[in-house]
Order: C-alpha cells, then sequence, then structure tokens
C-alpha cells in the first residue's frame, strides 16, 4: 500500500479513537453528575437513619436509667410515685370542685329539678374521689373510711366511700415471712406450732392471722401491719396536705386542710403495735372495779408492726341470728353497748375511736364464761386499740351539760343553753348551731332550732330528744335533702367540720354508731331508750364537778360554812332527784320493750310453735 494511503488510514483511525474518547468522557461526566444527587440523598438519609438510632438509643438509655434509680434509688421512686398519686387527688378534687361551682351557680326551672341536679353533683364528685383513693391504696383507703363515717356530709359521699372497708387487698405470704421475721427475730414456723397463711381480716393498715403459739399452745391472732405502709406513709400524707392545701388556696369555701391534719397526727399512732399494746393495758385499768360486760383480750407479744393477741371467737355485735343462737338478749346488747361508751365519755374521758372504720367489726360478742364478770349471759370484746382520744376535765362537763340541755323540753333558757355549751364544745356559733345539733342528735332540728327562719317541714318537731316520736320517713327525707336543698348549708357543713375539734367530732361519730347499732339490732324499746343511759351518765359527770368544787371550796372556807354545806345538799339532792326520775323513765320503757316482745313471741307461738316464738323474739323472720 502507498505511503499516503497508509497514513490516511492512520489519521482516520485516529480520530475515531478520539471520538470515541470524547463520547465517553462526556458519558462519564453525565453519569457523575446523575450520581451526585443520588448520593447526595443516600448521605442525607444515611444521617437520618443516624439520628432516629441516636433518639431511639437515648430513649432506651433514659428509660433504662430511670428503672434503675427507681428500682435502687429510693428519693427518685418516692418522687415519681407522689407525682403520679397526688396528680390523681388533686384531679378528682379540684374538677369535683369546679363542678360544686358549676352547678349551684345553674339557675334551675324547679326545686325537684335543682335537688335532683345536687344530688348527681355530690354522686360525681364522689365517685371521682373514690376512683382516686383506690388506685393510690394504703393510707388513702383510710381516709376514704373516715369520710364514709363522717355523719355531716350528704349520704351521695358517704353510701360512695363506704365499699372502701371491703376494698383492702392482702399482703403476699411471702411478704408476711419477711416481715415477721425482720421485727420478731425468728421465723413463723419457729414462734408458732400451726399458723394460717390466708388471713381472717384485712384492714387498711393490718391484716390478721391465726397461729398456734408454740410455748403455750394456745391460739392466737396475729396482727401484721402491710410491710408497703411505712415507705410511702410519709410521702402520702406529704401528697395529701399540699393537695388540699391547693384546694383550699383555689377554692377556699371547700377546706379539707383538717383532715391531712387529723391523719398526720393519728396515723403513726395506729402504725404503733407497741402504742395500741399500751392502750388496751390502760383501758383494762380503766374498766376496774366496773359492773360491765366489756372484755379486753390479752396481748401476747407486740413490736411496732406485729401485735400477737388472745384469739376470741365470737360474733357480730349486730348478728341478730348469733344472738338468738346463743339466747342473748337483742335489748340488753344495745343498751350495755350504750354504758360502755358513755362510761368512756363522760366518766373516764378516755375513749375508742371505734367508728375510725365505719363498722360495727371492731366489735365482738360472745357467750359469758362461768368465770365471766360480766352481769349479763354475753361479754362484749372490744378489738383493735389502735386509736383513742382523751378529752379533758372541762370539756367533758360542757359536753354534759349540752346533752342535758338538749333532753331538757325547749324554752328560751334551754335554747340559750344549747347555744351557750355548742359554742364551748365545738366551737360553733349561733349561725351554725342547727347543723351541730343534727350531728349530736341524728335527726332533724329540734323546735326553735330554725327560729329565725320559717318551718317548712311536713313533720312535727320535738321539744327535746326525750320527746322524740319514731323517726317518720318525712323526716328521714328531710335529712336527707336538708343538706342540698338549704342555701348555703353544705358550706356550713363544710366550717362545722373544720371549726369542730377533732375529739368532738370522734364523739359526734361514736353517738352515731351507737344509734346505728341499736337500730340494727332491731330493739323493742324506744328510740330515746339509749338517750336516757346518756342522760345518766351526763348527770353523774355534772354532780361529780360540782361537788369536787364544793368539797375543794369546804376545806378552804373549812365544815362550818352554812351557805356551802346548804349549796352542797342541795346540790346532792338535785342530782338524786333527776337521776332517780331517769331510773324509773327506764323502767317504763323497758316494761314497755318487753311487752312488745312478748307480742312477738306469742305471734310467732300461733304461726311455728317454739321454734317460731323464739326467732319472732329474737327479731328473725320465722
Amino acid at each position: 500500500m502507498p505511503l499516503l494511503q497508509r497514513e490516511w488510514l492512520s489519521y482516520r483511525r485516529h480520530l475515531q479513537l478520539s471520538s470515541f474518547s470524547l463520547k465517553a468522557s462526556h458519558l462519564n461526566r453525565q453519569f457523575r453528575a446523575l450520581r451526585r444527587p443520588l448520593n447526595s440523598y443516600k448521605g442525607h438519609s444515611s444521617r437520618r437513619n443516624h439520628s432516629w438510632t441516636v433518639y431511639l438509643g437515648a430513649l432506651l438509655f433514659i428509660g433504662g436509667s430511670s428503672w434503675i434509680a427507681f428500682e435502687n434509688f429510693q428519693p427518685y421512686r418516692h418522687s415519681v410515685l407522689a407525682t403520679v398519686r397526688c396528680s390523681r387527688v388533686a384531679g378528682a378534687a379540684i374538677l369535683g370542685a369546679i363542678d360544686y361551682k358549676k352547678t349551684f351557680a345553674q339557675s334551675y326551672s324547679s326545686e325537684e329539678e335543682r335537688l335532683e341536679a345536687y344530688s348527681e353533683c355530690h354522686t360525681r364528685s364522689a365517685k371521682r374521689v373514690l376512683k382516686a383513693l383506690l388506685a393510690n391504696g394504703g393510707v388513702f383507703i383510710k381516709m376514704g373510711q373516715h369520710m364514709a363515717s363522717l355523719i355531716m356530709l350528704p349520704v351521695e359521699w358517704t353510701s360512695t366511700m363506704r365499699p372502701l372497708q371491703d376494698q383492702c387487698e392482702p399482703t403476699p405470704y411471702q411478704d408476711v415471712e419477711g416481715l415477721f421475721l425482720t421485727d420478731m427475730g425468728t421465723s413463723i414456723s419457729e414462734y408458732f406450732i400451726e399458723f394460717d397463711p390466708n388471713p381472717i381480716g384485712v384492714a387498711s393498715l393490718a391484716q390478721v392471722h391465726i397461729g398456734r403459739h408454740r410455748d403455750s399452745g394456745r391460739q392466737v391472732a396475729v396482727k401484721l401491719q402491710h410491710p408497703h405502709l411505712a415507705e410511702f406513709c410519709d410521702i402520702d400524707m406529704e401528697m395529701v396536705e399540699v393537695t388540699l392545701g391547693w384546694i383550699k388556696y383555689w377554692f377556699p369555701e371547700f377546706e379539707f386542710t383538717w383532715l391531712g391534719e387529723e391523719m398526720r397526727t393519728n396515723l403513726p399512732k395506729e402504725m404503733d403495735f407497741v402504742h395500741e399494746a399500751r392502750n388496751a393495758e390502760r383501758t383494762t385499768y380503766e374498766f376496774l372495779g366496773k359492773r360491765t360486760s366489756l372484755y379486753i383480750p390479752k396481748v401476747t407479744n407486740a413490736t411496732k408492726r406485729v401485735l400477737i393477741m388472745e384469739y376470741i371467737q365470737g360474733g357480730r355485735v349486730d348478728d341478730l341470728k348469733y344472738l338468738a343462737d346463743a339466747n342473748i338478749d337483742r335489748n340488753k346488747v344495745a343498751l350495755e353497748l350504750s354504758r360502755i361508751f358513755n362510761q368512756m365519755v363522760f366518766i373516764n374521758g378516755w375513749f375508742h375511736a371505734v367508728t375510725q372504720d365505719p363498722h360495727p367489726g371492731n366489735l365482738l360478742i360472745r357467750p359469758a364464761s362461768a368465770t365471766s364478770k360480766s352481769p349479763y349471759n354475753f361479754e362484749i370484746v372490744l378489738l383493735d386499740h389502735g386509736l383513742y382520744f382523751d378529752m379533758d376535765h372541762q370539756l367533758r362537763v360542757n359536753y354534759s351539760k349540752l346533752w342535758l340541755s338538749l333532753i331538757a323540753p325547749a324554752s328560751p333558757t334551754t335554747s340559750a343553753d344549747r347555744r351557750k355549751y355548742a359554742e364551748l364544745v365545738g366551737n360553733v356559733g349561733p349561725d351554725l348551731y342547727p347543723v351541730f345539733e343534727a350531728a349530736l342528735t341524728g335527726r332533724a332540728a329540734l323546735e326553735g332550732t330554725w327560729d329565725d327562719q320559717p318551718d317548712d317541714s311536713t313533720f312535727r318537731r320535738a321539744s327535746s330528744m326525750i320527746d322524740m316520736l319514731p323517726q317518720s320517713e318525712e323526716e328521714m327525707e328531710a335529712i336527707r335533702n336538708a343538706v342540698i336543698s338549704r342555701e348555703g348549708l353544705l358550706l356550713s357543713v363544710f366550717d362545722v367540720l373544720r371549726r369542730v375539734p377533732r375529739r368532738v367530732l370522734m364523739v359526734l361519730k361514736l353517738n352515731d354508731l351507737t344509734r346505728s347499732l341499736d337500730h340494727a339490732l332491731m330493739t323493742t324499746h324506744s328510740n330515746v331508750r339509749i338517750f336516757l343511759i346518756t342522760a345518766k351518765y351526763c348527770t353523774f359527770a355534772v354532780w361529780q364537778d360540782d361537788r369536787k368544787r364544793l368539797i375543794d371550796t369546804l376545806r378552804e372556807r373549812g365544815l362550818l360554812s352554812l351557805c356551802l354545806l346548804c349549796e352542797y345538799f342541795l346540790g346532792w339532792w338535785r342530782f338524786e332527784k333527776s337521776y332517780t326520775r331517769l331510773i324509773i323513765a327506764e323502767a317504763l320503757l323497758d316494761v314497755q320493750a318487753y311487752g312488745v316482745k312478748s307480742k312477738a313471741w306469742i305471734h310467732g307461738m300461733w304461726a311455728k310453735g317454739f321454734d317460731g316464738a323464739h326467732r319472732a323474739a329474737a327479731g328473725l323472720a320465722y
């Protein structure tokens, strides 16, 4: 091939290669241009995935650290639990207060509509609080039980809170074993021959088991505190006080700070079983030499959280079938209960707070043994001595005079005395007196109580407590509606609860328990029969005070002071006359009660024979 032709071919191949190289370079630049956004997107996605990984890891780290701190660092655990538990109670309380303000501020087309709206508001608020208390448990169950027994609260509140007495969860047996070993220094199996792992009773603070003591071989009741209470008691109390304080700040008319103060004072006493053992010992001493059917179980051993005492078998004092089977007169049981509690309040000045739990489960009754000192064929056993209240001398005397003024027939002087002693005893003025009187008597207002307002009642008002007729349906309806129907009366109830000294409030609850037991026992005597017993103890307490004052004065001035001697014998004569009148009234009512029982016995005999007669006389269906 000629030289020129070869050069031409070489040049063409060079051009083709250069063109291909240029095209390849262009394609490569285009590919890199297309790839650059893709790489940018992949980098952004990678960074975002990395961020989510960091967030998830941080969340897991925080959650794990919180869990570890919650399980191992007590202050942190208490702070978390306090926040949760406080939010429950505060939320329920604040929502309730707002609900009340809205409901009371509305206008209604009729009185019936207004009463229904008020009742529904009470129920809604009570249910909110009940839900919060159940969720928190422990100390809060105790607070709900206390609210259930406040007779001055609307019936919607007390009836809603009443189920709390049966809502206590038992402590698992392994925790019971650990607590017993820690407090007693020995195991349950070493201390007892037998021990029932299932409790026979569970309360808000403790539960009771039955065991057989190894050393003595006797059957004993073992009271064990719930282990978690000691850990959370202080923080729960702080939380209750803070919550109630905020409610008072935002809603001053709905003040319940007194409830937190009361629990702060009384709860540590109830949680110390050594203190309870001392109370039982003192009560036994207070009734030495008294003619009574009261029996206090003997304590075997006591530590702060474990109490071992004599096990008593018996029935509830209001169990009519048990009383009938044991041939125990229910009328005598009701009267003896009244005597025991009146002896504590008016004479001893040291009374059992049996009403802290709103049911008579702290009382048992059993047939009297051959060695018993009871004047009847039964013994009343008083359990759970965790909380007692004392009353100083002057308070007892003023309270006695208040009762005597309520028993006396209505007159201007009597009405003045009622208000005078109500202020001395309950720290309530004339404007709040009607609410305080209703709490004392458990009945609608007496004649002259609402003398500054028109009497719109459909029933006859009694002149005094002795003049009271059996409670009618009209009066019961008036009591149920009084708090929600009379303008401003609900706030007056709150005001009375705030003002009345705690000891007096406990006495009011004790009165209510005595009346409710008299009703539950279906006694055949008059409804004022137990008031006569109270009047006797009040009369004796007032005379004892006058007698002591006169004797002390005679010692200073000498026995030749004729005026003082005349005053002494005149006071004694007034006491004997009043006391004798009460004894005669008691005897007449007892004869009347015996007649009612005899009539029931005859009807039962006619219908079902001797068995029917026995059941009818015992208040049972035949």
